[in-house]
């Protein structure tokens, strides 16, 4: 299988984060890469770049992005940026793609702006809808814990982190929900396995 897929972590991450997940897709078949970006000091916007001018440097002939949180969104604002970069799909792990209520809620602190850095626009606003010609799936988790549970922002069902609401946007070829924490999406075998079954097929498996 000539099909290579780059892995985008969240932020406060760094690709070694993705371990685990890197493992699944390996031994379903993929060449697998973990890209890192700084998105907190320098945020998206120089991500958004660097993994432009990977993917066109790159010799593999089907690349797939595989995004957990803001990494979700980096890889779509690459795309729609530079559609033509790859023939491949997108999946989003917990990726707040209508935007974070917990991001704008921690933003209203004092220093809580510091806090999320330079990923604090593309985390509040998100996107409106997907009009790229990649297929595009999101997974969402519903294990309701994490810190943002007590910022008393999210509606539930969500991951303790982004809501399932949060994970759905017009434009999206497949949408589903498994049983996971926000950083759980990263090692659940269910958020491995629907990950695999869309970068085959543009769908998720359903029981």
């Amino acid at each position: 299988m000539n099909e290579h897929v780059i892995l985008l972590h969240g932020l406060w991450m760094r690709g070694f984060t993705l371990a685990a997940l890197r493992h699944r897709l390996e031994g379903a078949g993929f060449s697998v890469e973990l890209f890192d970006y700084a998105s907190v000091l320098r945020g998206p916007e120089i991500g958004v770049r660097q993994l432009v001018e990977s993917v066109q440097e790159s010799k593999s002939k089907k690349i797939h992005f595989v995004g957990h949180s803001l990494g979700g969104l980096v890889a779509l604002q690459a795309l729609q940026r530079a559609p033509e970069i790859t023939r491949g799909r997108v999946v989003c792990l917990g990726s707040p793609l209508r935007g974070s209520a917990v991001a704008r809620t921690v933003a209203q602190f004092p220093g809580g702006s510091l806090v999320i850095g330079k990923s604090l626009d593309v985390l509040t606003r998100g996107i409106e809808r997907w009009e790229g010609k990649q297929a595009v799936g999101a997974i969402a988790g519903r294990l309701p814990i994490g810190f943002g549970f007590a910022f008393g922002a999210l509606t539930s069902p969500h991951d303790g982190t982004v809501s399932v609401a949060e994970t759905e946007l017009p434009g999206l070829a497949d949408h589903v929900v498994v049983p996971a924490t926000h950083t759980g999406l990263l090692f659940s075998q269910d958020a491995a396995e629907q990950t695999i079954a869309f970068l085959r097929t543009a769908h998720f498996a359903r029981a």
